[in-house]
């Protein structure tokens, strides 16, 4: 474990260390591009944060492989040669769509390609475990497609994903940490030295993961990008591959006793392929709705639009902090309900716990909705959107009582649900001052002065 741990910090610093240099990088490189209708941030913002995640994931392969215990990885397998050749290719691909925009299908091909180079090297899937039948292995076609398709439909899942500042690097975070947990216990619980790879690969991805976060919180000083977010996805497929498509669960000693034993008893088998998909189910739900609301209103499925999960959320009334962080708590519900399933023996109390937490979860996404209300004798004492009558209502009373109501109105905090996506230039709508100060601090202030939302430029775009 405590080798585990040191890769895990020396990625996480790397990464750290690394993103405030690229960040001057992307700036100068001209990496930023101009904010689109859809887009949530107020500022342009550079990318290429993939750069300093990928020098991350080499110098964590790196030490590994000068730890005594972790040297045995590279010296019985061929799998971290073949994550780091992948790797390396989908991160350049990421690195020009970062700052050429490259076309969808050259990425596809591109994603195929460095899945591909992974399978050469190895790193494929051999056999599928299936219960009441056990082990069945696959030809090398059958293997080869298996594997291409896990790798790019999690790659994109991640890349589907990244629409919020920290969004995709906290969900990967929560998912390579409960991977982390399993691939360990398989590895040590059971003793079987085809888990290490898996292994490494979780605490390197989750390495990488924290030491972006805190750059890429709101309000994000720097994006990942496609660089970024391409990269990690393939990390993760790789990882979900080598312990499933590698490990025998023959090993395992799980296929005994009577059926129903056995399969229960396959569940964990079964694990690390769900892994990855729980970081597509909310991203995937969205892709699906969105195609259906594309098509209703007949637009092109591919049309860009701001009906998202994370777009709705923000219309809702949550703050961008909110929203993510909402989106966090249904991704470690997933990803942990699912790793509880597979080493507790009583799968009534985790379904019962999860049902629980569920209903947790609906209260928070519904908690702008239902608007406290003081009572009448308490209204002097609290804010205006918290009394009855409203805000209207109060500032009408503050102005009948000689109170200025414009500095009233202009002190206050903006209710739910009235944030105003503004593009590169002039504003979109009335913008409250308060609003400008909390979009303050990002990526924009290298290049100089911020530009300032006056109540000249709130009153024209009226």
């Amino acid at each position: 474990m405590r080798e585990y741990l040191l890769t895990l910090c020396v990625t996480a610093a790397v990464t750290y260390l690394l993103t405030g240099p690229v960040r001057k990088f992307a700036i100068v490189a001209g990496a930023m591009p101009e904010i689109r209708a859809r887009d949530v941030h107020r500022e342009p913002t550079p990318r290429l944060g993939g750069i300093a995640m990928f020098f991350g994931l080499c110098a964590g392969l790196l030490v590994a492989d000068h730890l005594k215990n972790l040297n045995e990885v590279f010296a019985n397998s061929n799998e971290p040669r073949a994550l780091l050749s992948g790797a390396a290719l989908i991160w350049l691909i990421g690195v020009l769509d970062d700052k050429f925009e490259i076309d969808a299908l050259i990425k596809l091909g591109g994603q195929m390609i460095a899945a591909g180079v992974m399978v050469m090297q190895g790193l494929t899937i051999l056999w599928l475990p299936i219960p009441g039948i056990g082990t069945v292995l696959l030809t090398p076609w059958q293997g080869t497609l298996l594997t291409v398709a896990l790798v790019v439909i999690t790659i994109n899942a991640v890349n589907f994903v990244d629409g919020l500042d920290g969004l995709a690097a906290g969900m990967v975070c929560i998912a390579s940490g409960a991977f982390f947990m399993y691939a360990y216990r398989i590895w040590y619980g059971y003793g079987l030295e085809p888990a290490a790879p898996a292994t490494l690969f979780s605490a390197i991805l989750l390495g990488m993961c924290l030491g972006f976060l805190p750059h890429n919180m709101h309000p994000a000083r720097i994006f990942m990008g496609d660089s970024g977010s391409m990269l990690i996805g393939l990390v993760l497929a790789a990882g979900a591959i080598s312990i499933t498509g590698q490990l025998d669960p023959d090993a395992m000693n799980l296929f005994s006793g009577s059926e129903r034993a056995t399969v229960h008893q396959t569940v964990p088998v079964y694990i690390p392929l769900l892994l990855p998909l729980t970081i597509i189910a909310v991203p995937a739900a969205d892709f699906f709705l969105a195609i259906l609301r594309r098509t209703w209103r007949g637009q092109s499925p591919f049309a860009a639009d701001r009906g998202h999960l994370h777009h709705r959320l923000l219309e809702i009334g949550h703050s961008h902090s909110r929203a993510v962080l909402i989106m966090y708590f249904w991704s470690a519900l997933i990803a942990f309900g699912t790793l509880a399933y597979s080493v507790n023996s009583a799968p009534l109390l985790i379904v019962l716990g999860v049902v629980a937490l569920s209903a947790v979860g609906l209260v928070l996404l519904l908690l702008p909705r239902f608007t406290p209300r003081a009572p009448r004798w308490a209204e002097a004492f609290v804010p205006p959107r918290y009394r009855r009558g409203g805000v209207a209502r109060s500032l009408a009373r503050d102005a009948h009582e000689g109170v200025d109501a414009e500095a009233t109105e202009r002190d206050r905090e903006p209710e739910p649900g009235q944030r105003t996506p503004v593009t590169s230039g002039a504003p979109a709508g009335p913008v409250s001052p308060a609003v400008t100060r909390a979009s303050g601090v990002n990526g924009a202030t290298a290049l100089g002065a911020r530009a300032r939302l006056d109540r000249r430029g709130a009153e024209s775009s009226r």
